[in-house]
């Protein structure tokens, strides 16, 4: 399948109703305050860029890169439509923030993410990504609902 990756405005209808699905499915792993998922406001932010994959005109996908200064970065609203899951969406999105990542030149990313069993597929994503489980970064605060990773991505010179 050809998975064509582009900045997106957050205007077309089967992007917003992805993130409304997003949202929603949120609500049924997590209490309101371990929630840390964007609307689509949150998303408009200037120090947030947001991507969506398609197949024509089939909606794959999403993802966000929230800059979180100029050498750390933050992985938001990674979401694989539910009619496709398991094609390799999810890795084709995360390779783009760490491409996009890296030219920005960032030396982290993180993510925060649920902690439920519902979680686990995300968990195993970003751990074949390199990432590791790490402790709350930025405003996040430890919660038995939230689990948080994050990856090196360049070394600084001595």
């Amino acid at each position: 399948m050809t998975t064509s990756i582009r900045t997106d405005d957050l205007t077309h209808p089967a992007v917003i109703q992805l993130l409304q699905e997003h949202l929603q499915s949120m609500t049924l792993h997590s209490p309101p305050e371990s929630i840390h998922a964007l609307d689509l406001d949150a998303l408009r932010q200037p120090d947030i860029t947001f991507w969506s994959a398609w197949h024509g005109d089939a909606l794959l996908g999403c993802a966000a890169l929230k800059q979180l200064d100029s050498a750390h970065g933050e992985v938001k609203s990674m979401r694989t439509a539910t009619t496709h899951l398991r094609k390799g969406v999810a890795a084709a999105l995360m390779q783009h923030l760490l491409d996009e990542a890296e030219r920005r030149g960032y030396q982290r990313l993180s993510l925060e993410t649920g902690s439920a069993s519902a979680f686990a597929p995300a968990h195993q994503l970003y751990a074949k990504f390199g990432f590791v489980f790490c402790k709350p970064f930025g405003d996040y605060v430890e919660d038995p609902y939230n689990v948080f990773m994050t990856r090196e991505l360049r070394t600084t010179p001595d």
